[in-house]
């Protein structure tokens, strides 16, 4: 056969032939030669249930009488089957998402948590997805179960809650490596929520508002030793010039003007009740001096 093969320029289909030989047994024989004269003696009317269409996104895996077919899966477009001989089995290549029900694990810091997901997958080689595994997608759902809770049980709650991102990529590399010989390929998971008991939201709840007082505080502190700073700033520039203390009266002055139904009360220049409180310091002390 190798021979031939060559002599005819057909080099390339020699693997074929080594892989699987053309060996037909007796019965199957027959059983093809009978088909072929119930085809020919029910035609045109065999020809609508010999003819099979699968879509762009579908493959067809054949068997006859049992055995896979050579030339791997069918489509997309029209294939042939030979009646009461030929089965087939249609396969979607499209991406398909399941939910991963509620689990409830205990991590690694021993709290109990209940985590749910969503998973993505398709279909890589259709012929190992019918021959590999009975049925695909629930192998798949009940790894996806299993997997999920593994994972939470090597991680702290603190891991949990602030990096599911790392959570999502491991149990896809995990389920992409479990799956891979039933043609399935994981292309993304996602995790949808993180369920904590009561009694655990009540003490971050609490854990949380005292770290958010506590915060508050310290920053009112600040504000405080700032505000006290830039008031003795003030004090020591107003004390160095009279002339800025008045201009700090009229600043007031503006600024209760721009109320409304409010008293007004004019203070005396502050030259004038040093010129009358000097002159009755020197009285005083003429009259002590006498």
């Amino acid at each position: 056969m190798e021979d031939l093969l060559k002599e005819w320029g057909l080099e390339k289909f020699i693997p074929v032939f080594k892989e699987k030989p053309l060996t037909m047994g007796v019965i199957e024989f027959v059983a093809a030669c009978g088909s072929v004269l119930l085809l020919i003696a029910t035609m045109p009317f065999s020809l609508f249930f010999c003819f099979k269409v699968v879509q762009e996104y579908e493959r067809a895996v054949i068997f006859r009488l049992g055995r896979l077919r050579s030339g791997g899966a069918r489509g997309p477009g029209i294939f042939f089957v030979l009646p009461c001989v030929d089965s087939y089995c249609k396969v979607d290549l499209r991406t398909v998402s399941f939910d991963v029900p509620p689990q409830e694990a205990l991590t690694k810091d021993s709290v109990t948590v209940t985590v749910d997901a969503v998973v993505y997958y398709r279909i890589q080689d259709p012929l190992n997805a019918i021959v590999q595994v009975t049925n695909y997608s629930n192998s798949t759902r009940l790894l996806a179960m299993t997997t999920l809770r593994n994972i939470l049980g090597t991680r702290n709650l603190s891991e949990i809650l602030s990096d599911r991102e790392a959570i999502s990529h491991a149990m896809q590399t995990s389920l992409d490596i479990a799956t891979d010989p039933w043609g399935v390929k994981v292309e993304r998971v996602e995790i949808k929520d993180v369920s904590l008991p009561t009694q655990l939201q009540r003490a971050m709840a609490a854990e949380a508002e005292a770290s958010r007082e506590a915060r508050a505080k310290v920053i009112a502190a600040e504000g405080e030793m700032k505000a006290s700073r830039a008031l003795k700033e003030a004090s020591d520039v107003i004390s160095e010039s009279p002339s800025a203390l008045q201009l700090r009266y009229l600043q007031t002055l503006s600024t209760i003007s721009a109320e409304k139904n409010s008293t007004i009360i004019f203070p005396l220049p502050i030259d004038i009740l040093s010129y009358f409180m000097g002159g009755r310091t020197e009285h005083r002390q003429n009259n002590v001096m006498i």
